[in-house]
């Protein structure tokens, strides 16, 4: 959007209120976004952010850079410094309250959402704790108050529609499918053994990544194959944790990689495995299948509108099955015969061309 002639302006809240950006302001935050390197963060922000230095010197950058700033509870007048009629286009699940909607809509702005997933919902258990009645809130002020809703797959919209309508109301609702944009390949990771093939799990770890099913195949196999795991740790239980500490036979842990070591990686791998029990999209899934990398995957209605028949599938809890399929396409592996997941074409990859065509045919 910073490429379009229409004026353009950023809402971002901080602990202590709301700053006001404008398109340079924008652009020079999105630099940093791109690897451009953080100044160091302004007193505000050490004393916000003690324990994440990063949203420290992010939020300082923005500081430097707003044309206006307002506490909580002084949005309205904030937002007054803006032309009386515009599109609020929210990405994320932030600043989704009714103060937000209702200062929007007393300046004359529509709001359209992008509502990723109503994952904390549909599978409570899967969520950190604390965080289902929050994104519950989050859920009523968008169906009291936005304009539009957007979604990026019809599995999720379907999802998000019911908790809407239990919410009170359903706003006029679009899908828009996320961009798949394959980084270009780079070296390796250093200490990466080049030589032994792998089957790769990307993502971060938590619950509904289901890493554990892995971890369970791995555990039953006399001469495993060897699985890279590719992924921060976020949230998971102490027994997940204590069995990748105990560093199973055959499986290894490379965190906080490049997008280029990660294609690098998917460039070399015998098949991605992808086990969740619950995804709003899959970028995994869809990054492999764009390059034609196999992939075994959870039995999940959003992969198979996205992937069609491109993965093998599984039942996400069926360990004999994964066992199964895993040693099948590692005895094919080792005997020369190429992928047993045969790369299948004939599946549409979305851009983010896309994507943005889409969402800025709905907003507004």
């Amino acid at each position: 959007m910073l490429g379009q002639p229409d004026p353009l302006w950023s809402l971002v809240r901080t602990r202590w209120g709301f700053l006001l950006l404008d398109r340079k302001g924008v652009a020079g935050l999105l630099a940093h976004v791109d690897g451009m390197p953080l100044p160091p963060a302004d007193a505000l922000g050490r004393l916000s952010w003690r324990d994440q230095p990063h949203r420290a010197r992010a939020e300082a950058v923005a500081r430097r850079s707003a044309v206006a700033r307002a506490p909580v509870w002084g949005l309205d007048r904030l937002l007054r410094r803006l032309p009386r009629s515009g599109c609020y286009l929210n990405l994320g699940h932030m600043n989704l309250t009714s103060r937000v909607f209702s200062a929007l809509r007393g300046c004359g702005w529509q709001s359209v959402v992008l509502v990723h997933d109503a994952i904390p919902l549909d599978h409570p258990t899967l969520a950190r704790a604390g965080t289902v009645p929050v994104f519950a809130r989050k859920l009523a002020a968008v169906s009291a108050g936005a304009d539009r809703v957007i979604c990026t797959t019809e599995d999720a919209r379907a999802r998000v529609a019911t908790h809407l309508a239990r919410a009170g109301r359903v706003p006029p609702m679009a899908v828009a499918p996320l961009g798949v944009d394959l980084a270009a390949a780079g070296a390796l990771p250093p200490g990466f053994d080049a030589e032994t093939p792998f089957f790769l799990c990307l993502g971060t770890i938590e619950p509904r990544k289901n890493h554990a099913i892995l971890l369970d195949v791995w555990a039953r196999l006399a001469d495993p194959p060897r699985l890279v795991i590719v992924g921060a740790r976020g949230w998971a239980e102490p027994e997940l944790l204590a069995r990748l500490d105990a560093r199973p036979q055959a499986i290894e842990e490379w965190p906080g990689l490049t997008d280029a070591q990660v294609a690098a990686l998917m460039a070399r791998a015998q098949a991605l495995l992808f086990p969740s029990l619950a995804e709003g999209f899959g970028l995994p899934l869809m990054e492999a299948a764009a390059q034609g990398l196999p992939v075994i995957a959870s039995d999940l209605a959003v992969f198979r509108e996205l992937a069609g028949d491109y993965p093998v599938y599984l039942a996400a809890t069926d360990v004999y099955a994964w066992q199964e399929t895993i040693q099948g396409r590692t005895r094919a592996g080792q005997q020369g015969q190429g992928s047993a997941v045969p790369a299948r074409v004939g599946i549409a990859i979305p851009t983010w061309a896309d994507h943005f065509n889409a969402v800025l045919t709905t907003v507004c």
